[in-house]
């Protein structure tokens, strides 16, 4: 069966919902690598609300559903610079029940083919996620360009006082695009 995955907006009464599948799908990812952790729900969710309102809110913000077969099997947040061609990728996601199937790499292939205009996509994510770090490198194509810790705590954290030593270590990742490379 060929997985063809499309890119869908999202109504807005359905907003809520994808931001719990995206907490869901997160927190998932951050007990699967802190097992022997207390209880990793006790921070509250991840994204917290306020961090998924603002990144909705951004101008350049778009959010779209990944459907499968007509059904939703994940999300993603993007902000889209259309002057510069430079896109970050705030949030993407696919259900845990779509883990290891293929549909996250069609699902990545699927949102470059949405956006051929651009030049470089840019993400983040934490020092701890090695399955995210294992796709983005090794089945996206993207590279890691920088790493942020306490002595170089980026951009959107400057002046900010982290809670624990290593609450910002975040790896950025960019991908540079080459016409060829955005075919599907």
């Amino acid at each position: 069966m060929t997985i063809h995955i499309t890119l869908a907006p999202v109504p807005q009464d359905e907003l809520n919902s994808l931001k719990q599948e995206l907490q869901e799908a997160f927190m998932k990812g951050l007990q699967d690598s802190f097992i022997e952790a207390d209880d990793p729900t006790e921070m509250g969710p991840l994204p917290s609300d306020g961090e998924f309102e603002q990144s909705l809110h951004d101008p350049h913000a778009v959010v779209r559903q990944l459907m499968l077969n007509g059904e939703r099997i994940g999300g993603v947040v993007l902000k889209i610079n259309e002057e510069t061609g430079r896109n970050e990728v705030d949030f993407f996601y696919t259900l845990t029940s779509a883990h290891g199937k293929g549909i996250g790499t069609k699902a990545w292939f699927a949102i470059e083919a949405a956006f051929p205009e651009t030049k470089v996509w840019e993400l983040h994510t934490p020092y701890f996620e090695k399955r995210n770090i294992h796709f983005y490198v090794n089945k996206c194509g993207f590279n890691i360009v920088e790493f942020y810790h306490r002595g170089n705590p980026g951009p959107n954290v400057e002046g900010e006082e982290p809670e624990t030593v290593d609450e910002y270590e975040f790896f950025r990742f960019e991908k540079i695009m080459l016409k060829e490379s955005c075919e599907v």
